[in-house]
């Protein structure tokens, strides 16, 4: 493994002085280094992030790295192709892409296909790249062969970072919680409110995985919710195509604050469509913590006035159960498309498990009781 400090401070000596990117969990532990030490900023979204390192490029004519998970790296194709790639602008940036789903290293569903496509994917490119070594003098050398390239060519070059790579370290800048109550003591009263002909369609992440476990600790089918195990940032627009295919049923889209935030322009195709029984609940602790905690800039972010904005017909914000549980009776039965944000604590149980049953028999279930 390599010493997660030697790596970055040898990133500092060979003039990275910015760095943009989405966490993940391959590289929590340089992330949080980073974010302790650096100067860095989260992105909304990966193509952001190549955004943001290229204004830095022009400005400075410095090298940026630019970090995220490989299920990301789809949203950065457009912008290195038409922005960074040398046939146009030709600018130069690191790009530390987290290999998830690595062929013959156990993962989950949704990292398979992305893992096992990565490499051709970044060939087909054309960007050069390396895996990077777990033995630091060998690393020192593929950055010192990646700088120089970068240099000569103005042209971004990848490194691909396996499991394991970083020694651990934890996050000291993290700010303490704000508001009480969990997510998933939130997630239990959501349910809790819901009917049988209600259906749900959860977030990324935690999320997901809390809402199964509630409904296995509550001995409950799970035919009433879509899981998205992947595809982070789009869960109100699949709720949004349920809504409009559906709409005598209910969809209650619960979303997290990182996910909002990374396409927060489908609010305002929500507030347009209309849908009156779409329901999105915006579960907000701040935070991005399936991958490690960093920061969102969820609690400077006045969601309420972005929904109103975004033409949603009514917008409720709660802090505390008892607020929660005052609210939802209201927000269940107003018509949509409606907000409520749900202000939360990190964290969630050591023992939380995740979903036993395949992403395509959720589906299959999902549709069953949908069209039953």
């Amino acid at each position: 493994m390599l010493n997660t400090a030697e790596f970055s401070d040898f990133l500092t000596k060979k003039g990275v002085e910015f760095s943009t990117g989405v966490p993940d969990s391959l590289l929590k532990d340089f992330c949080a280094y980073v974010a302790d030490h650096g100067n860095d900023i989260i992105a909304a979204n990966e193509g952001a992030c190549i955004g943001i390192a290229a204004g830095y490029h022009l400005a400075t004519n410095k090298i940026p790295l630019v970090y995220m998970q490989n299920s990301g790296f789809g949203n950065t194709i457009n912008p290195l192709t038409s922005l960074a790639d040398p046939e146009v602008y030709s600018i130069p940036m690191l790009l530390m892409v987290g290999w998830r789903g690595q062929p013959g290293v156990k993962d989950e569903p949704q990292h398979v296909k992305m893992g096992r496509i990565n490499e051709a994917m970044i060939r087909a490119l054309e960007i050069p790249y390396c895996i990077l070594s777990l033995d630091m003098a060998e690393a020192k050398k593929q950055i010192d062969v990646a700088f120089d390239y970068m240099q000569k060519t103005k042209a971004p070059y990848i490194l691909l970072v396996e499991k394991d790579t970083f020694q651990p370290y934890k996050l000291k800048s993290a700010k303490p919680d704000t508001f009480p109550m969990s997510r998933e003591r939130a997630i239990e009263i959501l349910l809790g409110q819901m009917t049988d002909q209600d259906v749900i369609v959860s977030t990324t992440g935690k999320t997901s995985r809390e809402v199964f476990e509630v409904r296995v600790a509550r001995k409950e089918p799970h035919h009433q919710d879509f899981l998205c195990v992947g595809n982070m940032g789009h869960t109100s627009q699949i709720a949004l195509g349920i809504a409009l295919g559906k709409p005598n049923k209910r969809v209650i889209c619960l979303d997290g604050d990182g996910s909002f935030l990374m396409h927060m322009g489908s609010a305002a195709i929500v507030g347009d469509k209309a849908p009156k029984n779409l329901r999105h609940v915006l579960v907000n602790n701040g935070a991005h913590e399936s991958v490690g905690g960093q920061p969102t800039v969820g609690f400077s972010t006045d969601f309420k006035k972005i929904a109103e904005a975004c033409n949603y017909k009514n917008v409720f914000v709660c802090n505390t159960e008892d607020e929660l549980n005052q609210t939802m009776p209201t927000f269940i039965q107003a018509d949509g498309p409606s907000l409520l944000e749900v202000n939360v604590k990190k964290g969630s149980r050591e023992d939380l498990g995740r979903p036993t049953v395949k992403p395509a028999d959720n589906k299959t279930a999902f549709m069953n009781n949908l069209n039953g």
